[in-house]
């Protein structure tokens, strides 16, 4: 990869040296801190006492001193990572200290004192993207690795990480990049007779690039679910188990149960990870009217809940006939994802009928946990990629998406464009402005404050 074109705005930061703690605040058994830039090498050798000289890759003993009395104060390993050959592209040093804050202050402090600054948020980072080490969607992958919650994520991140979606991206381009360079050479050349592009063909190219953003635009609806996690709302009359079945999901006494209708009077939520994915359980009061004060507020909590969640959980009592406010529920739900959940089927009664609700239905005992792991997996299948869409190289983030939704518009424009028998050079406007996007998606060109953005989210160290 080559490195970032911006690269040349940034030669004055990029002389800087910059150091920070690399661990989180506190006490631990290890602490790292990170020196990056042109003189980390000579401030390393000035902060530390080695007992053989630095070399690339290879981890040094050093001893820690106290500038006062000259006397130890701790023993490190210091590796140094040389220049391009390191996570920053710079010269790059890691010392290893124990994790005590007052010995990685004290070197951060030194550091400073020999020329070093303190980095922003994300430098590390943002100078790896900036030298061509990696590329801009490589680097928010790191900032979810590090943010990810389930090793699932975790996965995801990885494969991010490792240039997933950038290899996603680059056959797209490839296809863009060869019609732009076909319909430029009949523009150029249109004097000595080179045969332009016909429009059928123009337009089965332009197609062609459609369907495979169209595709990954579509990626995005699972690779928020997989960033952000989701929010599932469980609903129902009083008295129909959706407090045992939210101690049944979160696997603990989460939620107070009792025989009394209207318990629970407040939204009660939990977090838990269902097959690698986040997902936020709400237990919520039953949905009935009441002239209780404080029921009553937690009804409408439980219905601003039921309007906001990702995924609803309708619970309804085995054998019970469907009451009218239920069904209203039901239907007032077409179109979002939903599952029905019949409980207390320990019971052994019939089947309720739910009406012409194409809703999947669950049976489930949230007495003895039967069908429980029934309801897991089909709430699974709502989470999970739909089949035969890719789990790599996928959409996380809403910067990516609006990129990807922008050009595609910009071979919507190309393609009417072409219907109206455009001139090719204004046709070539559209189908630069969809590539400009393409590159903004994985950071080739991309303004100052996006990148500012960015990276001022990343923890301080990395």
């Amino acid at each position: 990869m080559q490195p970032h074109p911006q690269v040349a705005e940034q030669e004055s930061i990029a002389h800087e040296t910059i150091v920070a703690i690399s661990t989180p605040p506190g006490r631990g058994g290890i602490g790292i801190v990170r020196l990056s830039g042109p003189h980390a090498l000579e401030i390393a050798n000035a902060l530390l006492t080695l007992r053989s000289p630095l070399a690339h890759a290879l981890a040094r003993f050093a001893e820690i001193h106290d500038p006062e009395s000259n006397s130890k104060l701790d023993e490190a390993i210091a590796t140094w990572f040389a220049k391009p050959k390191s996570y920053t592209g710079e010269d790059l040093i890691e010392i290893a200290a124990h994790g005590s804050p007052v010995i990685l202050e004290l070197l951060v402090r030194l550091a400073l004192q020999h020329g070093a600054r303190l980095a922003r948020p994300g430098e590390f980072t943002e100078r790896a993207f900036l030298s061509g080490r990696i590329d801009l969607t490589q680097a928010e992958a790191v900032r979810d690795l590090i943010e990810s919650q389930t090793l699932y994520q975790a996965r995801t991140a990885a494969e991010q990480m490792d240039g997933a979606l950038s290899r996603r991206i680059r056959p797209v381009k490839q296809t863009l990049v060869e019609l732009i360079a076909v319909l430029e050479a009949g523009i150029d050349f249109a004097e000595d007779d080179v045969d332009l592009m016909p429009d059928a063909e123009i337009v089965t190219r332009i197609d062609t690039i459609s369907v495979d953003l169209e595709k990954l635009a579509r990626s995005f609806e699972h690779g928020r679910i997989v960033h952000s996690g989701l929010t599932m709302a469980i609903v129902g009359r009083p008295n129909v188990g959706k407090s045992s079945l939210f101690n049944r999901l979160v696997e603990r006494e989460r939620a107070i149960v009792t025989a009394t209708p209207g318990t629970t009077r407040d939204l009660v939520t939990e977090r838990v990870s269902l097959g690698g994915i986040p997902l936020e359980l709400v237990d919520t009061a039953g949905l009935r009217e009441s002239t209780d004060e404080a029921e009553s507020i937690g009804i409408q909590k439980s219905r601003e809940a039921l309007a906001d969640a990702d995924l609803v959980l309708v619970v309804i009592e085995a054998g019970v006939p469907l009451r009218e406010d239920e069904a209203q529920i039901i239907q007032s739900l077409a179109g979002r994802k939903a599952l029905i959940v019949r409980n207390k089927i320990d019971l052994d009664l019939e089947d309720n009928a739910v009406g012409e609700s194409t809703m999947a239905v669950v049976g489930t005992s949230a007495r003895t946990g039967q069908g429980i792991d029934d309801l897991r997996a089909a709430l699974l299948s709502m989470v999970r990629a739909p089949t035969g869409e890719s789990e790599s190289g996928i959409l996380t983030n809403l910067r990516q998406h609006q990129a990807v939704t922008e050009a595609l518009s910009g071979l919507v424009a190309a393609e009417e464009a072409v219907a109206r028998k455009t001139p090719h050079e204004m046709l070539l406007l559209d189908l630069y402005s969809t590539l400009r996007q393409l590159d903004s998606l994985t950071g080739e060109t991309t303004a100052d404050d996006i990148l500012n953005r960015i990276f001022s989210t990343f923890c301080i160290g990395k």
